[in-house]
């Protein structure tokens, strides 16, 4: 099983590696202990030079953009069948988990969670 990789972050991990003129840009999730609710999601820009074939999993979006996510084994185990989106809203934009089957709760904003073992 894997994460999915919606077409707006698609598009706009493609826009930031244009910007930035760096086709190696990839988007690291990894999950930690925290957050109002347990566990909480942590977003990082990266290159794809610092990935490691050993802990980290590589994942692109299959629409042909190169738009790529990264996630070290344990915050893969805890997303696995998420999607990756990218929301625009009136107080800022943001790249976020949506659907993740582990998560039983969340708080209001979806920077944290709660996992049923």
């Amino acid at each position: 099983m894997t994460i999915e990789i919606t077409p707006r972050a698609s598009d706009r991990l493609k826009a930031i590696s244009l910007s930035d003129s760096n086709p190696d840009l990839c988007l690291r999730i990894t999950v930690t202990s925290g957050g109002c609710h347990g566990f909480q999601y942590l977003m990082s820009l990266t290159s794809t030079s610092s990935i490691s074939p050993i802990d980290d999993t590589l994942f692109e979006a299959p629409d042909g953009t190169g738009a790529k996510v990264v996630m070290d084994e344990p915050s893969l185990e805890l997303l696995k069948g998420s999607k990756v989106d990218y929301t625009v809203e009136l107080i800022g934009s943001q790249f976020r988990i949506v659907d993740n089957p582990k998560a039983k709760s969340s708080c209001g904003c979806g920077t944290s969670f709660d996992v049923e073992f």
